[in-house]
């Protein structure tokens, strides 16, 4: 490893401190190229938390398409899809909560995407 490249473990602690950890426990003498490889990470991964959670929002908007009086089941959530809705759930099966994810499979099995 040349003295340019970033050293993993200096990154990682970079990136817990922006994630809200002691920043006491900083290593002395962090690279500008190890402050960037940390900030693009953590920046990557907030991106990608983002998508995910704005998936799940979208998968809970198909799955309630109404009031319920009492707790629905993931079969009665289901029931009441429609095809499009179903078809749109297979695409954001990876954001489906594992019960969803289960009864999902169960009708229609486990999208090829997966």
């Amino acid at each position: 490893m040349s003295a340019a490249e970033p050293r993993p473990e200096v990154v990682d602690a970079i990136v817990a401190v922006l994630k809200g950890a002691d920043p006491e426990g900083l290593p002395p003498g962090a690279t500008p190229e190890e402050k960037q490889a940390a900030k693009d990470r953590y920046l990557t991964e907030f991106a990608a938390e983002r998508m995910h959670r704005d998936r799940q929002t979208q998968a809970w908007e198909l799955l309630l398409t109404r009031s319920y009086d009492e707790p629905p089941t993931w079969r009665t959530l289901f029931d009441d899809l429609s095809p499009d809705a179903a078809e749109e759930l297979g695409e954001l099966y990876d954001a489906l909560p594992a019960g969803a994810q289960e009864e999902y499979a169960r009708r229609f099995g486990a999208p090829s995407t997966v």
